[in-house]
């Protein structure tokens, strides 16, 4: 890869430092009724809200998924981009974004049921792109290192 891709690949996982919690804030859903959450727009911190009164144990579990692993993921790379840390981190990093792609998974599932379940109106809004964009973006980032670093 060219000095040039290398920096794009870089201020790439660094932008990602900033929309990820952009995309955290950013309303993902609009929904008429939603049990849930009792909300009109649904973030992933609001809905980490309301599920922390409900239902401590799985909001651990998503807020793990959903907040710590994609941004441990973006500082390590970012990490082993700029020679702070080893490259043998590699496949830690390769596992966490394994893990970051169930935030995804889980507001997709969450769409499929409610629509589904006939219990109201659900729209999708621009949170909820932003937030997948951000994960296409790091398993983009770490899918090119590792290219470049078994050339």
């Amino acid at each position: 890869m060219t000095r040039a891709g290398e920096n794009a690949l870089r201020l790439v996982n660094l932008a990602l430092l900033v929309l990820f919690p952009i995309a955290w804030f950013a309303p993902m859903l609009r929904a008429g009724m939603l049990p849930l959450f009792g909300l009109d727009e649904i973030s992933v911190i609001s809905a980490l809200q309301s599920l922390w009164e409900t239902d401590p144990a799985l909001a651990l579990v998503v807020t793990v998924l959903a907040i710590f692993v994609p941004w441990m993921k973006v500082i390590g790379t970012a990490l082993v981009q700029f020679g702070l840390a080893s490259a043998r981190l590699a496949p830690a990093l390769h596992v966490l974004g394994r893990l970051a792609m169930a935030d995804v998974f889980l507001v997709a599932l969450y769409i499929v049921l409610a629509k589904g379940a006939g219990i109201g109106r659900v729209e999708t809004a621009w949170g909820l792109y932003l937030f997948t964009g951000c994960v296409l973006a790091s398993l983009f980032v770490s899918h090119a290192l590792r290219q470049v670093r078994s050339d």
